[in-house]
């Protein structure tokens, strides 16, 4: 698997199947601005020259925010997610932040114990933060 900076091409090239085979909560346009956003760093998965996953992340002063990390439907539970997060928390330090922040849907057990593997902390809860129903956790890393 490699892992490289998301490009528009990239962007361009999973067009016809972000809905299909990704989750539908980021759109293609979103994803356009927050390519262009200079505040803004993506990064995709690509086996055999296919983009099997993508994740992003914000940086503010020296805080640093996950937008997203989200894998192929057919190809979740490989470590294509790990591998992703090891990745943005590398670039977070190379970046100089000095922490990493997410929130995460409370009924998302998979992402809350891949998040506690690496390290990140439950910090709170977000009440009704997923379209206004869902409760989400606020996970915090310090040691970057």
């Amino acid at each position: 698997m490699e892992i490289t900076e998301m490009t528009l091409d990239d962007l361009e090239s999973m067009k016809d199947t972000l809905y299909s085979d990704f989750d539908n909560f980021w759109s293609y346009n979103i994803l356009k601005q927050e390519l262009q956003n200079e505040k803004t760093t993506y990064i995709i998965a690509k086996e055999n020259n296919e983009v099997v996953g993508f994740a992003g992340l914000s940086i503010i002063f020296d805080e640093a925010t996950l937008n997203n990390i989200v894998v192929k439907k057919s190809c979740r539970g490989r470590g294509i997610g790990g591998e992703l997060l090891e990745t943005l928390i590398d670039l977070c330090s190379d970046l100089n932040a000095k922490f990493f922040t997410l929130e995460v849907n409370v009924t998302n057990t998979p992402a809350i114990k891949l998040y506690e593997k690496f390290g990140f902390k439950n910090l709170g809860i977000r009440k009704k933060y997923y379209n206004n129903s869902t409760d989400a956790y606020i996970m915090t890393k310090y040691d970057i």
